[in-house]
C-alpha cells in the first residue's frame, strides 16, 4: 500500500504579519510549525503502517525552509518527502494551492490512499483537500476521526454536525483527518538520524508542467480585500456587593435601565 500525506509548514498564528501590497502573509518573518491537523493525518498514515506494511511519503507546498516539516515527517516515521517550491507559486490561494499538489502527486506515482488535515490553522478553509480529489478524479471522505483497513476497503468514522459517521470505500481515496485515535507520536532517535541524511528533493512548477496562469496569484481568483487584527472589546464590568437580595436585585436593574439594555 501506498499513502501519501499533505503536509503544510504554518506560521505561530500568534505572531503573524501580512504584505501591505499582495494582502497575503509574510511567512519569512515568524517561526513556523507542522500544520497540527497535518500531524495528525500523518500519524493515521504511520498507524496504518504499522498495520499494514504501508510506504508513506509525504508532500508539501511552499518555501525551501518547509524541508523542516518534511523532514521531522521522516523523523516520525515517514519513508520519503517533496517539496514543491517555486517563486511562481507564491501568493497562492487554495485553488491555486491544490491545482499544485495534484500535480505533484501525479509526478510522484499512484498512491492507495492520500490523507490531508481536515484544514491549516493559518487559513481555516478546509478547502484544499476536498479540491484536490476533485482534481485527481478520486472519491473523498472528509473530518475523519478514525480510519482502518478491512477486506481491502478504508473504513471512515467521520464527525458529522450532529453524529458519527461510518463510511467505507475502495482505494484510491482522499481522507481529510480532524484528529488520529491517538496523540502524534514523537520522533525516535533513530528517525531523527535518518531524517538528518533524508535527501528531500524540491520540485518546480516547470518540473510538474504547471501553467502559470493557472498558479500563483494569476491562478488565484480569491482577492483579499482587507486584512486587520480586530481589537479586543472594552468590556466595563461591576461587581454588586450586597448582601440584601431585594436590593442587590434593584441595584442590578437600575444599572441594566440606565445602560439602555432593558427598559422599565
Amino acid at each position: 500500500m501506498n499513502i501519501l500525506v499533505c503536509i503544510k509548514q504554518v506560521p505561530d498564528t500568534a505572531k503573524v504579519k501580512f504584505c501591505p501590497e499582495t494582502r497575503t502573509l509574510l511567512r519569512e518573518s515568524v517561526e513556523n510549525i507542522m500544520n497540527p491537523f497535518d500531524r495528525h493525518a500523518l500519524e493515521v498514515a504511520l498507524m496504518m503502517k504499522d498495520k499494514v506494511g504501508a510506504k508513506v511519503t509525504c508532500l508539501s507546498m511552499g518555501l525551501p525552509m518547509a524541508t523542516d516539516v518534511l523532514k521531522e515527517a521522516i523523523a516520525m516515521g515517514a519513508d520519503d518527502a517533496a517539496l514543491i517550491s517555486d517563486r511562481a507559486l507564491a501568493g497562492s490561494d487554495t485553488l491555486a494551492t491544490s491545482v499544485t499538489l495534484a500535480a505533484g502527486i501525479k509526478h510522484l506515482g499512484e498512491f492507495d490512499l492520500i490523507l490531508c488535515g481536515k484544514q491549516a490553522v493559518d487559513g481555516d478553509t478546509a478547502q484544499v483537500g476536498p479540491e484536490i480529489a476533485e482534481h485527481l478524479g478520486i472519491p473523498q471522505i472528509t473530518g475523519a476521526l478514525k480510519l482502518d483497513y478491512v477486506d481491502d476497503r478504508f473504513v471512515v468514522e467521520r464527525e458529522n454536525e450532529s453524529s458519527i459517521q461510518t463510511l467505507a470505500c475502495a482505494a484510491p481515496l482522499l481522507v481529510t483527518v480532524t484528529k488520529a485515535e491517538k496523540e502524534p507520536r514523537f520522533a525516535s532517535i533513530k528517525g531523527k538520524m535518518k531524517a538528518r541524511k533524508a535527501n528531500v528533493p524540491i520540485l518546480t512548477a516547470a518540473d510538474l508542467n504547471l501553467d502559470p496562469a493557472d498558479v500563483g496569484l494569476p491562478g488565484s481568483p480569491t482577492q483579499v480585500k482587507k486584512s486587520f487584527t480586530p481589537e479586543a472589546p472594552v468590556i466595563n464590568s461591576e461587581i454588586i456587593n450586597e448582601e440584601d437580595i431585594d436590593v442587590a436585585v434593584d441595584m442590578l436593574f437600575n444599572k441594566l435601565v440606565e445602560a439602555k439594555i432593558i427598559t422599565r
